[in-house]
């Protein structure tokens, strides 16, 4: 049995993964404390709601909960998990220490860096053991979180990079994506023609950087052609600093996910 607690958009999209990959309805129980809301997922998906104590003798819990919640939570658990639960978090900046310091020893925690696109079965998640999470338990976290995107698993030192890379990372391409719409409206194109040939670019890039095999570097000099116009829009683009400037970013991102983490 799997059981989410929290209900909100990813846990929303969890379940909706799940439940389209094998799972069926009777194999996950969802705890959401907005009864409006539990209403809908049980006309929607057909499963049930129960409380979080109840849900914490599944095989399999994911905490699906706000950061700020997390700690409430745990304590309520602690006392009604079932014997050898595997304890998912994809809160962001709740270390594994913070888990096993409230669900006691030996509990099998998972801690999870989801990102936005797993909204759409897209996303990126990183995943990293706690003490008691041996490898089945890591290889049982990533089949559950491959149901909404690809899963890698990584050190715990490294998940603030991991925040900072692919957990803000769609941020980053929406603002190029917002710049380069601006750009299109601002030499007079139509925002509809814009947004759809910005959009469809960045679609069909990924999808070149995923399927070619080839690295970054080499993609783009395939694109530049000496002299060209795509020779000097790079050109700007390292006169104005830009690669400094995203790599500045995403440490930004990091330290302040490590403040973060830190309490």
């Amino acid at each position: 049995m799997i059981a989410i607690i929290g209900a909100g958009k990813m846990g929303e999209a969890l379940l909706a993964g799940l439940l389209g990959t094998g799972h069926g309805p009777g194999d996950v129980l969802v705890t959401e404390p907005r009864e409006e809301h539990a209403a809908e997922l049980r006309g929607r998906y057909g499963v049930r709601t129960v409380p979080a104590a109840e849900a914490a003798g599944a095989d399999a819990l994911i905490l699906a909960v706000k950061p700020q919640d997390m700690v409430d939570l745990l304590d309520e658990l602690n006392p009604n998990l079932g014997t050898g639960t595997l304890v998912i978090s994809v809160a962001a900046g709740i270390t594994t220490a913070v888990l096993e310091k409230h669900l006691g020893d030996g509990v099998p925690v998972v801690r999870a860096m989801p990102n936005t696109p797993a909204l759409v079965g897209k996303g990126m998640t990183a995943v990293t053991g706690g003490r008691a999470a041996d490898p089945a338990h890591l290889e049982r976290a990533e089949e559950l979180l491959r149901a909404v995107g690809e899963v890698e698993v990584v050190a715990e030192r490294h998940m603030d990079t991991v925040t900072a890379i692919s957990g803000s990372g769609p941020a980053y391409f929406y603002f190029i994506a917002e710049t380069m719409v601006e750009a299109g409206v601002a030499m007079g194109m139509p925002r509809a023609t814009a947004q759809r040939l910005v959009r469809q670019t960045i679609s069909g890039a990924s999808a070149m950087l995923g399927e070619s095999g080839e690295h970054p570097v080499e993609l783009r000099e395939a694109v530049t052609s000496p002299g060209g116009t795509t020779a000097a829009a790079v050109r700007e683009l390292e006169r104005h600093g830009v690669r400094t400037a995203f790599t500045d970013a995403i440490e930004a991102a990091r330290d302040r996910s490590r403040a973060l983490s830190e309490g």
